[in-house]
């Protein structure tokens, strides 16, 4: 587990002349709720997949104003001395619920939702939107791409074009949530236990005076772990031979038949067909081969399709960046508010344009899942103070269209949030990584694979209660601009 850093001040400005601006008025007690959802899944994707709340937990718990953050905030000239003095104390006493790292996510479902005085549930924006928002981000993009490659092992790639450092690390972490099975990244090992694997460069073989000397010494300092990476001169002319001679002379008198090579370069599927020959032909059957090289799952889909003889893959800078769609859009928006007898009291945004238009109240969400199949088929957004009888039919309403509704039968239903939260105090036990993993993975299998398409996916619906679309269509009604 990695140190906790403190990211106070990893804020928007915003955030704190709102703080004092709350402070100087009667609402700066005032019981707020926060949800964090997105509108859109990254690649025109079906779902997209929960992460980075491990790191939301670490910041909370951080969260302190030390006397040189104070010293620069009176340096801005814009702030009240006494509101100064409070942020002196300043800490987290509200509510946290969210939903559990790997699980599938979809659109205008929160994700996480907050219950704090407005200060503080104003103040953490920023922080939660960019822990959440890039881990599952590179979550998402890295399951597809793992999913591409039809069970085989997928390592990540990619520090060395992250967006940072944290990207690195953190992206990293995100990819084995998701389904890669190591990384190039030492620190995401040290840290968070995302195991660390790697072979050479093609300055390890230009070190040396021929590409034989530098294979069979990386076999013998290496012998239960060695990766050759192949094309650094020819692959099929020199780096394979060699390669060959190297695991035949060094591996196979000591018994030891587990063995690879790599390919960085040229036409992937050409020259695996031919390798995975002259391997064959060798008696070197076990040695498998790695491919890098810019990939994504597309190019994986289409290799593979294409009879491509490769056992695993590194990839990196499209995964890391998500290059296709390296953004993921996740918002935070205010849905109600408290009032002085503590009812609470709805909230809602308009927008010209639809899709912005948010769903009020403090809710809760349900995954509801088929009797038979055992397959996830709808999630249901609903006020806080309903439960869903697993026994009944259940009517539900399509946020999208006013008129359209539907009735399910013969199912079963989860609450998908958990408290993180409650009073300040931490109440939730993180998971290990691995079993983050292994959650995701099992969680993923219980999408229809239509919703798993990698283009036109099926559209996951995300329906509301009677009562929650009733208390929607209300506040649109009154057009509270």
């Amino acid at each position: 587990m990695k140190a906790q850093t403190n990211y106070t001040m990893l804020c928007d400005f915003y955030e704190l002349t709102m703080a004092n601006g709350y402070f100087q008025s009667p609402m700066r007690d005032q019981i707020t709720y926060f949800d964090v959802f997105f509108r859109d899944v990254p690649d025109g994707g079906g779902f997209a997949i929960a992460a980075g709340l491990e790191q939301v937990i670490d910041y909370i718990q951080n969260l302190r104003f030390d006397e040189e953050d104070i010293a620069y905030l009176r340096g801005k000239g814009c702030f009240q001395e006494e509101f100064l003095d409070y942020l002196r104390t300043f800490k987290f006493t509200g509510d946290i619920w969210a939903v559990p790292e790997g699980t599938p996510i979809f659109p205008r479902e929160p994700i996480l939702t907050v219950r704090a005085p407005a200060i503080q549930a104003q103040f953490i924006e920023t922080y939660l939107l960019l822990c959440l928002n890039h881990q599952s981000l590179i979550a998402t993009k890295a399951n597809r791409i793992v999913r591409a490659a039809e069970g085989r092992p997928i390592s990540e790639f990619g520090s060395r074009r992250a967006q940072g450092a944290e990207g690195a690390i953190l992206g990293a972490r995100a990819a084995y949530i998701a389904g890669c099975t190591g990384t190039a990244c030492v620190q995401a090992d040290r840290d968070y236990q995302v195991p660390a694997t790697g072979t050479m460069a093609h300055s390890w073989v230009q070190m040396f005076d021929d590409e034989y000397t530098a294979f069979k010494t990386y076999c013998e300092l290496y012998p239960n772990n060695a990766t050759l990476l192949v094309d650094t001169y020819n692959v099929l002319k020199s780096g394979v031979p060699n390669a060959i001679r190297a695991f035949k002379e060094v591996l196979l008198p000591k018994g030891i038949t587990k063995c690879a090579i790599r390919l960085d370069s040229g036409d992937l599927t050409y020259l695996s067909k031919n390798a995975r020959k002259m391997l064959d032909d060798a008696g070197l059957t076990e040695c498998k081969i790695v491919a890098s090289n810019s990939l994504d799952e597309y190019l994986i889909r289409d290799l593979l399709q294409q009879g491509a003889q490769l056992d695993a893959f590194g990839v990196g800078e499209r995964l890391i960046t998500s290059k296709s769609t390296p953004v993921f859009g996740g918002v935070y928006k205010l849905v109600a508010v408290e009032d002085e007898n503590g009812v609470v009291q709805p909230k809602i945004k308009i927008s010209e344009n639809p899709e912005k238009v948010t769903v009020p109240h403090f809710k809760k969400v349900y995954r509801l899942y088929d009797n038979e199949t055992g397959n996830a088929f709808v999630d249901v957004l609903c006020v806080h103070d309903e439960e869903i009888d697993d026994s009944k039919d259940l009517e539900l309403f399509d946020p999208r269209y006013n008129w359209k509704r539907k009735t399910f039968t013969n199912f079963h239903s989860r609450n998908l949030q958990e408290p993180i939260f409650l009073g300040g105090k931490l109440v939730y036990q993180s998971p290990s990584i691995q079993d983050i993993q292994s959650y995701c993975a099992g969680q993923i299998d219980l999408l229809w694979d239509e919703v798993k398409r990698f283009e036109n996916p099926h559209t996951y619906y995300v329906d509301l209660s009677p009562k929650l679309w009733q208390i929607r269509q209300d506040l649109l009604n009154k057009k509270r601009f």
